[in-house]
């Protein structure tokens, strides 16, 4: 095998498109990760590679060379939104009144859930340890609550998690968008908890 020898010349020829492909390569990469926040947002889990490729207008390779698995973008867009729901989220945390932020937490929960399909499922299901983290966090402010009577003694993360979940997964269903709809059921769900 004829080794390939590398001169100035060749050199300098690679060096000025090497930037222009990194460009090439970034902005794909972002279109990818656009692509996929709406697709899985529409669609949930059930989204594919391919349909994330054509709303990118990119082919599947290109996908595969940011993302070698689907559960890669998977992973990447449900750390995304679960960060968009931490900001969401904040507010309440820093409430004094332990059940005013438990209930607080719901209802933004529940308001920021109404257009997402991607991480309704992700809480439903629990397969992403960063959605597993988010309802850790939830029972543990129901723990809390528990203390203001507001809560019934008796409730556990798994109640929680059937009540939230279940009311979730219903409006994913009936494909209901709406905030102040979704906010209802979060009261319900608030209201199932109650003594």
């Amino acid at each position: 095998m004829k080794e390939v020898e590398t001169t100035p010349e060749t050199t300098e020829t690679a060096g000025p498109e090497a930037p222009q492909r990194r460009a090439d390569a970034r902005r794909n990469h972002e279109r990818v990760f656009a692509a996929a926040l709406e697709v899985f947002g529409e669609v949930g889990l059930q989204g594919t590679v391919p349909q994330v490729a054509e709303r990118a207008a990119v082919g599947k390779a290109t996908v595969y060379r940011s993302y070698p698995t689907k559960e890669d973008l998977l992973e990447a867009v449900v750390g995304h939104r679960l960060a968009t729901l931490d900001r969401n989220t904040a507010p309440a945390l820093e409430l004094t009144d332990t059940y005013e932020r438990f209930r607080v937490f719901v209802l933004r929960l529940f308001e920021s859930l109404a257009g997402d399909r991607l991480l309704s499922e992700a809480l439903a299901t629990a397969q992403f340890q960063t959605a597993s983290n988010l309802l850790a966090r939830l029972s543990a402010l129901m723990q809390e609550a528990k203390a203001t009577g507001r809560v019934r003694d008796d409730a556990t993360a798994f109640d929680l998690r059937v009540v939230l979940c279940g009311m979730t997964l219903q409006l994913m269903r009936t494909a209901e968008r709406d905030p102040a709809l979704w906010r209802r059921y979060g009261e319900l769900t608030l209201q199932a908890l109650r003594p």
